[in-house]
Order: C-alpha cells, then sequence, then structure tokens
C-alpha cells in the first residue's frame, strides 16, 4: 500500500466459489499522530465527502453562534436520519423553538430512508416531505444559526450567505487544506470538495481536540447519541455501537470516515458509490489498527441473495492493508 493509484481493488463479491467482481475504490489510515500510515488508490485527488462533510458544518455552525438545548440535537445536525418518528420530532421541535415551520425548510421532499417507516407514512396519506428527507436535521440546525445570528433565512443555502461562509470555513480548517471546488449537494446545500486525506484529518482533529471545544463537543454528541446520526440498522449507528469512542459518518457514493479515540482516522470511497462495500473495508482497516470485536465481526461481510438465501458475500480483499 505505498504507490498511490487511481484506483484499487478493495473488496470481492463471491458467490459460492467464483469471484463474480470486485469493488474499487481508495482509502487511507492516519496514524494518531497524523501521519499517513497505510493507504490504497487515489487518497490526494479532490472528492466530494457529500454527507461525510456533515460533522465539520456541524462545528461551523458552533462557532458561528449555533446553541441548541441537548446535545442530542446536535447530533442531528451532523446527521443522515432514517426518518423515524424520533427523527422528525426532534427536527420539528428545533424549528419551532426558533419560531419556523417546516415551510423554512430549503431541502427537498422525500421519503423516510427506512421502508417500514415509508410504508407507513404513505398508509396514512402522507407523501414526501421536508421534514422526512435525511438532511432535515442539519438543515434545521443551518436556519436556527441563522434565526441567533439575525441573519436571512429565505437564502441560507447561497454559497455568498454569511452561514455558508462560515461553514466553507470551517470544512477547510478541519481538513487542513483549501476546499477545491463547491458544488451543491443532494439536499441543496452547498458541497464541498476535500481529499480523502483531508476527510480523514478532519476526523482525527475533532476526537482528538480539547474537550469543550466545537470540534470535541460534535464529536462526543454524535458518539453519544449514534442512532440520531442515523437510524436503525444503519452503519454509523451499527460501527460507533460496536466500537466504544468510535466517529463514524457515511456519506453517499459510496463515502465513509471514522476516527478513534487514540487519533488513528480512516476515510474511504468506494469508486461505483457502492453502499455495501463500505462496511467491510471500514471493518478491515479498524482491524489493521487493531480494534476488533465480535460486533465488527458481525459487519465485515455483506450477505448477497438469492431468492431471499444468503448465496454470496461482499468482503474485503485478503492482504489488503498487508
Amino acid at each position: 500500500m505505498n504507490e498511490q493509484v487511481e484506483q484499487t481493488p478493495l473488496v470481492e463479491l463471491v458467490r459460492g466459489e467464483i469471484r463474480e467482481g470486485l469493488h474499487h475504490g481508495s482509502v487511507v489510515v492516519l496514524a494518531p499522530d497524523g501521519r499517513v500510515a497505510r493507504f490504497a488508490g487515489e487518497v490526494n485527488r479532490p472528492m466530494y465527502p457529500r454527507s461525510a462533510n456533515k460533522p465539520a458544518q456541524a462545528v461551523g455552525m458552533l462557532r458561528a453562534g449555533l446553541r441548541l438545548d441537548e446535545e442530542a440535537d446536535l447530533a442531528m445536525a451532523a446527521a443522515s436520519h432514517n426518518g423515524e418518528p424520533e427523527h422528525v420530532l426532534r427536527t420539528r421541535e428545533v424549528l419551532h423553538r426558533h419560531d419556523l415551520t417546516e415551510d423554512a425548510l430549503r431541502c427537498p421532499t422525500d421519503w423516510p430512508l427506512r421502508e417500514d417507516e415509508r410504508d407507513r407514512r404513505a398508509s396514512e396519506g402522507f407523501g414526501k416531505q421536508r421534514i422526512t428527507m435525511n438532511c432535515s436535521g442539519k438543515h434545521a440546525a443551518m436556519l436556527a444559526t441563522c434565526t441567533q445570528r439575525g441573519w436571512a433565512t429565505e437564502d441560507y443555502l447561497d454559497p455568498k450567505h454569511p452561514l455558508q461562509i462560515e461553514l466553507h470555513g470551517a470544512v477547510a480548517e478541519l481538513a487542513g487544506e483549501p476546499i477545491d471546488s463547491v458544488s451543491v449537494d443532494g439536499c441543496g446545500a452547498p458541497l464541498f470538495a476535500l481529499s480523502l486525506t483531508g476527510l480523514a484529518r478532519t476526523f482525527r482533529s475533532m476526537v482528538t481536540a480539547t474537550t469543550g471545544t466545537t470540534e470535541r463537543r460534535v464529536a462526543d454528541a454524535m458518539r453519544a447519541h449514534p442512532w440520531f446520526v442515523a437510524g436503525t440498522e444503519r452503519e454509523d449507528t451499527l460501527l460507533m455501537r460496536a466500537v466504544p469512542g468510535l466517529l463514524s459518518k457515511s456519506g453517499v457514493e459510496g463515502v465513509l470516515a471514522l476516527a478513534l479515540p487514540d487519533g488513528h482516522a480512516i476515510a474511504l470511497k468506494i469508486a461505483d458509490g457502492s453502499a455495501r462495500a463500505r462496511l467491510p473495508v471500514a471493518v478491515a482497516a479498524l482491524r489493521a489498527v487493531g480494534v476488533d470485536n465480535e460486533s465488527l465481526t458481525e459487519l465485515a461481510e455483506s450477505s448477497v441473495l438469492g431468492g431471499g438465501r444468503r448465496m454470496g458475500t461482499v468482503r474485503a480483499l485478503k492482504g489488503l492493508f498487508d
């Protein structure tokens, strides 16, 4: 893992005795002192972390003056939630405490991510709503920041808005590199491009920060309330519950970032955007830095189903971190 290349095989799909395919991608592991300890693929080229940027954006909101009643609310500010009832309720309460309604949200309407919750709401006559969109917690926190600072709320997603300027600065500072480019995320918010190494530095800086700092507050809130960060049966919730003190945040298009209390940090991106390939690589990387337990063993492989039965598996390539 010493030569930087465009992409490299990370994960294999095996059905029976046949390897059916490979997932390519890139992954970087930082040592506790911040140096690059291991890597595979391209880890210095800018990419879009998507929702893996949310913890850094939450730090930016706190620095801009955001005050929230509970740490679970702060976890929701960094969340990609399932849209389960408690997610919706907490997001709605943040809005109401700042004299805002759901109409103030500028994220698109969407169904809850969790299928059974989607079915339940549809059976009750509800359609897609902004409040059930997985980024609504972040948007509610953005709006709360604006009202507390006296900033306009109608255009809070404009890259030139004071809020977004603050978030841009926080993301760049935590990553230790300038933002390469700015696009628009799926939720409509500005999306900041970083390298995987910069993303790993972000997570390392959050877990190693002094207690009480904005960085550490977000990390501690997420680790104390992993269910609010994602929800039932979601990767981030499972990982943070499996490893005490682990900070985890995924992003669509195959992105995942992790950090351990000792300063080890991991960032990965699956080239084809596959979500099923993230956990096997994450578990392999955690094992490579000496972290393993029964819960991680259960997450190390993703099942390939046939007729509703397990017919194969998706797993990290042997020797990936040798």
